[in-house]
């Protein structure tokens, strides 16, 4: 029996993300970050092609660059929540497109039908898509998109 590929995806969550489950649920919900993070470790492990998840929040851009210019750039793919840097860190940006693999931006609110500041992303231009407003379960079809890609990519290319 030949073993499934294993890939590893890079799980970032930005500023203020830490607070989920406390802050404003009745916008972004009562599930906590580590019940997010928790969901998206399991359902990469159990999958097919099993994906390894490697989580990490931070509220400073420097810890989030950090990780993408390390683990990111070994990462076979990057589901990342920026947070309130969405709209305006070129660094955050600029960090995420030096890797050389599929980046899919998750927002637990629909952005676009927020205040207006909150429209513009300066990472979606260089993502693979954006999902926006499906709370929590944005993350598990994020993972189900790098997933799918995966299948259909030959083991070591």
């Amino acid at each position: 029996m030949q073993q499934s590929a294993r890939y590893s995806v890079l799980l970032i969550n930005g500023p203020n993300l830490n607070m989920l489950g406390t802050r404003e649920p009745a916008l972004y919900g009562s599930t906590t970050l580590p019940e997010i993070e928790h969901r998206i470790i399991e359902k990469g492990a159990s999958g097919s092609p099993t994906i390894k998840v490697e989580a990490i929040q931070s509220n400073y851009e420097g810890a989030l660059i950090d990780a993408i210019q390390t683990t990111g750039r070994a990462s076979d793919g990057i589901i990342i929540n920026p947070g309130a840097f969405t709209h305006y860190s070129i660094a955050l940006r600029d960090a995420l497109a030096l890797c050389n693999c599929p980046i899919v931006e998750v927002h637990l609110t629909n952005i676009h039908a927020r205040e207006e500041f909150r429209h513009r992303s300066v990472i979606a231009p260089i993502a693979a898509g954006q999902i926006a407003g499906l709370g929590a379960h944005g993350y598990e079809l994020a993972l189900d998109y790098l997933t799918q890609r995966f299948a259909t990519k030959e083991p070591g290319a």
